[in-house]
């Protein structure tokens, strides 16, 4: 068999991803340093597929670090609503910011420097100085422990800190010395598409030859699952008050707990508490109770029921609260709405368009 990166280079020129739109090199030949950067942090927890179409519109909106570090925070969430995740979004902005600060606008080419850098750490930092400028530094995503979870047949959970530096160990042992941005987009290409979680297409792996797991049977087994918790359930009413003109209040939620620093609707523990709160914000009439939903983080599940005050009318002082906002369907696009109270909205008003 071809050496690991040999092999893994041989079927990324035939079957990797070469246009993917933060891999579009400058006019220089290299890639634009911040483009990678901000696709790593957005492939954090989510898929290739979901990525590109808000990459775009991030990069058309915010093209430069320096663009991205002095825009108002409601501009970087509302173009990062619906990715999740949203303390990626703060970080991405925070490190921005710090490069300005510290690095004369630029993303540091040193790893010391770039991996204290918020929300970028070891294998982030190791991926943008690989793409962006052909430097020797192993990357350990998701898809890559994988990889080499099931090629080198290691027992235990990856997140592990024991499994972690072993995992570590290989992924600097098959880094290249050359074509190493390739092989880091080509390790990575070949978790996503053939070495998957589920169903993995054995039969075309490149590295199939030396796969213990393959070899032993233990390829749906690799790598070991994460011990399993209860996943328990929190439950919320969300208030929608709604004027006759069809605005909505919005409030922004605090530094704390979850979705910090979003817009979204006020929230109460129970049908009682929900009408006392909206009887501060509003004088209002009468209730609806909507259909509820679940939406569900990675630690547990959120139980939302939506009361609907329709024909509310707004009580004093709202206006001079920088934290509660009434509006429009235009209004609500711009901001950065957590996703299932985006999807409530705009379900909402297509119901009354």
């Amino acid at each position: 068999m071809k050496p690991f990166a040999d092999a893994l280079l041989a079927w990324f020129d035939d079957h990797g991803r070469h246009d993917l739109p933060w891999q579009h090199a400058l006019d220089d030949g290299r890639r634009d340093a911040y483009r990678v950067w901000l696709s790593e942090i957005m492939l954090q927890q989510t898929q290739v597929a979901t990525v590109a179409g808000y990459f775009e519109r991030f990069v058309a909106a915010l093209p430069t670090l320096r663009d991205l570090a002095a825009a108002p925070e409601d501009q970087v969430l509302a173009l990062w609503s619906g990715l999740g995740y949203y303390r990626r979004a703060r970080f991405l902005q925070r490190a921005a910011q710090l490069c300005v600060e510290r690095h004369d606008g630029e993303l540091p080419r040193d790893f010391d420097a770039l991996a204290a850098l918020p929300g970028i750490g070891r294998s982030t930092a190791g991926a943008i100085l690989a793409q962006a400028h052909g430097l020797r530094f192993p990357i350990l995503d998701g898809n890559v422990k994988r990889v080499l979870a099931r090629y080198h047949g290691i027992h235990g959970h990856p997140g592990e800190s024991a499994v972690e530096k072993q995992l570590w160990r290989h992924a600097d042992a098959h880094t290249p010395a050359a074509r190493v941005a390739d092989y880091t987009q080509a390790i990575m290409d070949l978790g996503a598409t053939v070495c998957t979680r589920s169903r993995p297409r054995c039969a075309a792996c490149p590295l199939a030859g030396d796969c213990i797991a393959l070899r032993d049977g233990l390829v749906t087994q690799l790598p070991s699952p994460k011990p399993t918790k209860t996943t328990p359930t929190r439950a919320t009413v969300m208030l929608i008050l709604r004027d006759a003109r069809g605005h909505v209040l919005l409030e922004r939620r605090g530094p704390l707990g979850v979705w910090p620093g979003l817009w979204s609707l006020p929230e109460a523990a129970d049908i009682d508490a929900a009408w006392r709160h909206a009887r501060r914000h509003a004088r209002i009439d009468d209730a609806q109770a909507l259909a509820p939903f679940t939406h569900v983080f990675s630690h547990y599940k959120l139980r939302v029921e939506p009361l609907l005050f329709d024909g509310a009318t707004a009580a004093r002082g709202i206006a001079d609260n920088p934290d509660l906002r009434w509006c429009d369907a235009g209004t609500q696009a711009a901001l950065g709405l957590p996703a299932p109270v985006r999807k409530l909205l705009q379900n909402l008003e297509g119901s009354t368009a």
